[in-house]
C-alpha cells in the first residue's frame, strides 16, 4: 500500500481533488487506510514534481466527510507477458556447408 495523499477538496463534478508526491497510473483503486475502497484514479494534471490527482468515487454520497483524510493506493499486480520459445533445430549437414571457410590456411 502507497500513500497517495490528502484529500484537499471535492470537485464541482464531484472528484475528489488531492496533491500527491507521485503520479499514479489512471486506473489505480484508491483506499484509506483501513483498506476500504473509494474510487479509482481518474486523472493525474499539475507538474510532474508535484501532481493533482482527480479520483472518482466508487459511492458519491458523504464525499465532504473525506476532506482531509490520507488516501492509499493499492499495488496492481505486474502484468506477466507470456514469452514463446522456438526451438531451434540443429541439421549436420546444413551447418557443414554453411560453416566460413577460414582465409589463410
Amino acid at each position: 500500500m502507497k500513500r497517495l495523499g490528502k484529500v484537499s477538496h471535492v470537485s464541482s463534478h464531484k472528484m475528489l481533488i488531492l496533491k500527491s508526491e507521485f503520479a499514479p497510473r489512471i486506473g489505480d483503486i484508491v483506499v484509506t487506510k483501513n483498506l476500504t475502497e473509494i474510487g479509482k484514479v481518474f486523472d493525474v494534471f499539475g507538474p510532474i514534481s508535484e501532481p493533482y490527482v482527480a479520483i472518482k468515487p466508487k459511492d458519491r454520497t458523504n464525499l465532504d466527510s473525506l476532506i482531509g483524510q490520507i488516501l492509499y493506493i493499492l499495488p496492481s499486480p505486474k502484468k506477466i507477458k507470456k514469452v514463446k520459445l522456438r526451438r531451434k533445430t540443429f541439421d549436420k549437414k546444413r551447418s557443414k556447408n554453411k560453416m566460413p571457410r577460414m582465409r589463410g590456411s
